[in-house]
């Protein structure tokens, strides 16, 4: 890292900082609308019959988490730690917060560092839900993310970041959110698949997205938004914010072409899914790292991930996990890529956050980061195939096959997304061409047909 890059730190802002405070409710509303992206995302990759389930999937986060992170969440995650595992019970209800009271050591107030955790805490579970698309009960799926922000995210959000915390402690890197975040959600929704199993026609039916528009819409939207995730995380507005803000630009357009390389290299093409998605891994990547390595650095994190997640997302028809919308891939393998590079590319420095220590690299900082992939991934990964089997078991996590076949969105939410109930569409979805179409409904032949008209195909849905 450059020279006196660290000499302003939030340490020394005893008093109220209101550049610091409005800096950071900005954050927390760009972190917000990371959710919304994810849903967008997400819906525009997968088949029409599901696209507001997936989009339900992650709204209903914001729902249920936010509430949770209000009752207890915020202080078991934050407050008082117990052994380094779990904070206390200082904050049950937001109670005992004065509107004048200071997060320690920093110019904001708590309440603005509650709000802007809690966005974190909102979008970690949603980004499960990708890798079980098209398959899952929405009631099954909002009681497991309800208990697994309990016994998943909560303390691991305490090791990383709480103080006190376990791997804080120890040294960890995590910026913002490349153990907590990403390989957290990764893990999990691994675990998940592995338990509820394949989707109806897995390696045998094509899965096109039905939208790829929205998709990029939505990582375009993540990509806005994730400049409040990673440069929000040091809490205030300084030079670190923006090394943070000008790696996570860097590193997601080096990610990006990246992915692009090597998909022209394999497949041949230049997919608008490919850079989306690269983008996406770009961004996860450079998440633990923002704020420890330099600009060339980023670029290095960027391509590296780009490359590692093309190439890891083909291993689910190796191994033959059905991860939907490649959670597992993107998520899980960025997240490990990023956190363990620091030891490679980090820059030197120290810094002191509410998040941990972070220093510059080495095998000993290596060995560091590998120590909290693993536990973290370990963790997750056992607690969330637990959670999820206990739910199968006692309600049924899975629709029916016939659901599953039929369509998602009809049988969960008595909905569709799309409306093809317009004059002539009936016609199409029965496989009629357009003039034949014209002739069912008016009785005479349509004499204006174009022949591409005349030869436009069913809809698939």
């Amino acid at each position: 890292m450059p020279a006196g890059i660290l000499t302003t730190l939030a340490a020394d802002k005893p008093v109220l900082d209101t550049g610091h405070t409005a800096f950071m409710l900005i954050s927390a509303a760009l972190v917000m609308v990371m959710t919304p992206g994810l849903a967008f995302f997400y819906g525009g990759m997968v088949r029409v019959k599901s696209v507001l389930n997936m989009l339900m999937m992650s709204f209903i986060s914001l729902g249920i988490i936010t509430i949770l992170w209000t009752l207890f969440g915020f202080s078991l995650a934050f407050g008082t730690d117990h052994g380094g595992f779990i904070g206390g019970t200082d904050w049950l209800g937001m109670r005992h917060i004065g509107i004048t009271q200071l997060w320690p050591g920093y110019g904001i107030p708590i309440y603005v560092f509650a709000v802007f955790q809690l966005m974190f805490a909102v979008i970690t579970p949603a980004l499960i839900s990708g890798a079980l698309a098209d398959r899952v009960r929405f009631t099954a799926w909002a009681l497991f993310i309800t208990l697994w922000a309990i016994v998943v995210y909560f303390p691991v959000a305490h090791w990383v970041w709480g103080t006190g915390g376990w791997l804080a402690k120890l040294g960890v890197i995590d910026f913002a959110g490349g153990t907590a975040v990403h390989i957290n959600a990764g893990a999990a929704a691994l675990g998940v698949i592995l338990v509820i199993g394949k989707r109806v026609g897995f390696k045998r039916d094509p899965f096109r997205p039905h939208n790829l528009p929205l998709v990029m819409l939505g990582a375009g939207l993540l990509w806005f938004g994730w400049f409040g995730f990673n440069a929000g995380s040091w809490l205030g507005a300084d030079g670190v914010a923006a090394v943070a803000f000008t790696n996570t630009q860097v590193a997601t357009a080096a990610a990006m072409l990246g992915w692009l390389g090597y998909e022209r290299i394999r497949h041949g093409s230049f997919t608008t899914l490919g850079a989306a998605s690269g983008a996406v891994a770009g961004l996860v990547a450079i998440t633990p790292a923002c704020g420890s390595v330099s600009p060339m650095g980023a670029i290095a994190v960027g391509v590296i991930a780009g490359v590692l997640c093309a190439w890891a997302v083909g291993l689910k028809f190796k191994l033959g996990y059905d991860d939907s919308l490649d959670v597992v891939g993107v998520h899980m393998v960025g997240g490990i890529a990023g956190s363990l590079l620091i030891g490679l590319f980090a820059t030197g420095g120290v810094g002191q956050t509410a998040k941990g220590l972070f220093y510059g690299g080495g095998f000993e900082q290596l060995g560091k980061q590998a120590v909290g992939v693993v536990c973290v991934l370990l963790y997750s990964l056992v607690v969330s195939a637990v959670l999820a089997k206990v739910i199968d078991l006692v309600m049924g996590f899975r629709v029916s096959e016939d659901d599953e076949v039929s369509g998602i969105d009809q049988c969960e939410h008595a909905e569709t997304g799309y409306d093809f109930a317009g004059v002539g569409s009936a016609a199409r979805l029965g496989g009629l061409p357009v003039a034949a179409e014209s002739k069912a409904v008016t009785g005479k032949k349509n004499e204006t047909a174009s022949p591409a008209q005349a030869a436009e195909p069913k809809v698939d849905a």
